[in-house]
This record gives C-alpha cells, sequence and structure tokens, in this order.
C-alpha cells in the first residue's frame, strides 16, 4: 500500500496556512442535508497484516476459469491465445503509448491501429473501420446514433435474439432522445421478420446479430430486401471469428458492423476491458465515432499514417461531434491486430471450422442424453441451446461443484435452458466429461 503519512503537527500547520482551524471546514462547501451521516458499517480499524491476510481470504473465493472447464459463452469466450500476442503486446513501447496525436513520433503505434482497421474492414466487408471503441454493447448504441444522425427518423427497430446486454446498453444511450425503440420477436430463436412490415415508416435503423445471442445464424440479407426505404440503416452485430466463415455483413446488404473484439487475443479477464469493433459504408464514415487512422505519404514519397478523422474535445465544438466516445482501447486493439495478423486468411476460418465441428459435436452427444434436446435446432457455429430434464440453474451448480463452467439462457423464464458455448480449446475429453457430468445429473 503507497501512501503519504501527515503527523498531526503537519496538518495542523497546512490548515493554519490556509486560514482554518481543521480538515473538516474544507468540507463546508458540501450543504448540509446531503451529507452522509450514517456510519458505512466499517469494522474497527486493523494493521495492514491483517488486512492483507483479509485481502488473501476473499481473493481466495473467486475461482479464474483457467481452474475450470470452461463452456460460458454469450459474448464472451474461452480461446487461446498464442504467447506471441502476450510478449509484444507487453513491450514498453505500446503499453505506455498514449494517444498519437503527434503523427511524427507515434508511426508504430499508428501503423498497428491501421493495420487493425484494414483487417476489420476484411472481415466485415464494410469500406471504413474505426480504431475501436470501448466494447460491443457501446459499438451497437453508437451504431444506433448514426442511424438516427444520417436518417433524422425517430425508430430503431431490435432482434429480441440480440444479445440482452447490448439492449440495455443501447437503451441507455437512447433514452433521452425522443426515439422509440422497438423490439422485434422471435420464433424458434431467430427474429421474427414478417413483423417489419407494421413498421416500415420512419425507420432509421434496424438490429439483427448472426450468431446471434443464442447462437443461432441470422439472413441478414433477407431483413435488408424488407426495408421499403433503401436509406434505413441495416445494422448487423456479429462475432468477428464467425465472420471468417459466414458470408461478411457488408456482402449481405448491411451499412454497419458491430462487435466485440474479445475473442480475438484478449483473455475473458472477469467482463473487460473489452474491445468494440465497427465498420461502415463509406458515405456514414464522417458519422463514425473515435477515430480513423489513414495512410499518406510524406515529402520524401515515404509511407505515413496519421489520425484522419477523429472526435476528440480539443479538436471539435461539441455541438458538431458525432459521439461523445474520444477514446479508445488502443492496447486491446493491439492484441486483436497480432492475433489477426498470426493467423491470416487461412488459420482464422480454420479455427472457427474447428469450433463448428466441436460444438457439432457436443450437441450431437448432449441430445443422446434422456431428458435433454437442441430445441433451436443446429445451425450454430460454437455456442447453442440445450433444453434440460429439470432445473437448469441446478444443473448448472451442479457442474460447477465438479469444476465445469456452463451458463444460463438470460431471461429465460423457464428455467429449463441452458447455454453451452465451445471452442477449441476443449478437447474431446474435456467434452466428453461434459456430457457424463449431464448424464450423472439426470442419473442421480
Amino acid at each position: 500500500m503507497q501512501f503519504i503519512p501527515s503527523t498531526s503537527k503537519q496538518k495542523t500547520e497546512m490548515t493554519n496556512a490556509i486560514g482554518i482551524d481543521s480538515v473538516e471546514k474544507l468540507f463546508d462547501i458540501v450543504p448540509d442535508n446531503i451529507r452522509l451521516r450514517n456510519k458505512l458499517g466499517l469494522q474497527e480499524s486493523i494493521s495492514e497484516m491483517e488486512l492483507e491476510i483479509e485481502a488473501k481470504k476473499i481473493s481466495g473465493m473467486s475461482k479464474s476459469a483457467s481452474e475450470y472447464l470452461c463452456f460460458l459463452g454469450s459474448g464472451v469466450y474461452d480461446h487461446y491465445i498464442p504467447k506471441t500476442v502476450d510478449f509484444l503486446s507487453n513491450r514498453s513501447e505500446f503499453y505506455t503509448a498514449y494517444t498519437p496525436y503527434q503523427a511524427e513520433v507515434s508511426q508504430g503505434t499508428l501503423q498497428v491501429l491501421y493495420e487493425f482497421q484494414t483487417m476489420i474492414c476484411e472481415l466485415s466487408g464494410l469500406d471504413v473501420a474505426n480504431a475501436s471503441l470501448y466494447d460491443g454493447a457501446s459499438a451497437l448504441a453508437e451504431a444506433c446514433s448514426i442511424a438516427l444522425a444520417s436518417r433524422r427518423n425517430s425508430k430503431i427497430l431490435i432482434s429480441e435474439t440480440v444479445n440482452p446486454r447490448y439492449v440495455k446498453v443501447a437503451k441507455t444511450y437512447l433514452q433521452n432522445r425522443d426515439v422509440k425503440i422497438i423490439m422485434l420477436p422471435t420464433v424458434k430463436g431467430k427474429t421474427d421478420f414478417s413483423i417489419i412490415d407494421k413498421h416500415q415508416e420512419e425507420i432509421a435503423g434496424i438490429v439483427i446479430q448472426s450468431p446471434n445471442h443464442f447462437g443461432l445464424l441470422e439472413d441478414w440479407a433477407e431483413v435488408k430486401s424488407q426495408l421499403v426505404d433503401p436509406k434505413s440503416l441495416l445494422i448487423a452485430v456479429s462475432d468477428p471469428m464467425s465472420l471468417s466463415i459466414i458470408k461478411p455483413p457488408g456482402d449481405c446488404g448491411a451499412d454497419i458492423f458491430v462487435g466485440e473484439g474479445q475473442a480475438l487475443g484478449n483473455p475473458m479477464s472477469y467482463g473487460g476491458p473489452f474491445l468494440g469493433l465497427m465498420a461502415l459504408t463509406s458515405k456514414l464514415k464522417r458519422k463514425m465515432p473515435g477515430r480513423i487512422i489513414g495512410k499518406t505519404v510524406d515529402l520524401d514519397g515515404n509511407d505515413g499514417y496519421v489520425l484522419t478523422l477523429q472526435t476528440r474535445e480539443q479538436h471539435i465544438r461539441r455541438e458538431k461531434a458525432t459521439s461523445n466516445i474520444c477514446t479508445n482501447q488502443g492496447l486491446i486493439a493491439l492484441r486483436s491486430a497480432i492475433y489477426m495478423s498470426l493467423l491470416g486468411k487461412e488459420k482464422l476460418p480454420e479455427l472457427a471450422k474447428f469450433c463448428f465441428d466441436k460444438a457439432q459435436y457436443t450437441a450431437n452427444e448432449i441430445a443422446k442424453l434422456t431428458g435433454f434436446s437442441i430445441p433451436l435446432g443446429n445451425q450454430f457455429i460454437k455456442e447453442f441451446v440445450v433444453n434440460t430434464p429439470s432445473s437448469a440453474s441446478a444443473i448448472v451448480k451442479f457442474a460447477e461443484n465438479n469444476s465445469v463452467l456452463i451458463g444460463i439462457v438470460e431471461n429465460d423464464q423457464t428455467d429449463r435452458l441452458i447455454q453451452i458455448a465451445v471452442t477449441e480449446k476443449r478437447s474431446k475429453a474435456d467434452i466428453d466429461k461434459l456430457i457424463l457430468i449431464l448424464k450423472d445429473y439426470v442419473e442421480n
């Protein structure tokens, strides 16, 4: 614990120097009616040694995913991270770097972010990507803002199959903007597109996720074809790793792609920090939040990299800004750039296919168990929903007690649905252990 102690004599000298008789006088500016009068409920002070022992006891109550077989998903995945990613991203030139406003001293960082943008464009099939946002949820909220700003319409349609945490963030962003958010219902785990016709007027944007929250693939092209107004924007949410083996959103008519970059070389880290991905068509680029790195040439004709577009408050009047987001996740984006460059255009699809094969095997084996079924079908890549014969929460707890982590479908009211994600890290022996645990629960 780092601290600078002050003796009573020193405190008296400081308060006398500024003309007050006690430290408490410094807080007279705080109105009496909002001051805390109750005790905080803290115990009596203890020694540093006792505090350290207590802190270790509390931290020991937590377990990391590495201590279990992890089949958790729902937007955060336990993929293997090559040691090269850790080694390169931990170089002091990267992890101490600040925002590269001065291009002449920031060419390395700028080039890395430029390459990151290029790879996101290639995955998404769209024209322009930015140098990251906070996370997938904030990226979706910003995409909705772009749709509202570009169309001047007031209606956003969001599928109920979109990650519910993303939806909550989007609603929070838009709650004071006189925006009408309409949730599109689901049919067997997919969006009910027939409802779109009832809301064609004043559509600024429509949000469809594929693979969706249940892991199922949705049809972006079908959604785009149903929009009467060609200027209404299609916002596609997706897992970037899955984009390596499915038709990219840009090729399906999407105007904006957003996603979570955690799967690209970043640990689960108890929920963050994460990495927001965004790419869009060229016509929307001046409404993009964050910053865009561009490539140019210097006076000698050499390649150079610069901040081409940025929405930082020092550089643009507040009322003209596209967003209040003026920063990014530079270090996390760096890790993703290293990860994608290591795998390349051949190995990233291979990895996604590896996850697909393992997930399909897992689902097929679970479906053989008495009382279990795959209710939404097998049109998934690495994540799927399982219908259970009894309490899903009890099964999850039983699995945890046997060092296996599985999830419950969020917002499910039946307590009969679990969610399983299978990555390349799970061996056949790991998967068979999961199957055995589910079987033991039913039989015992």
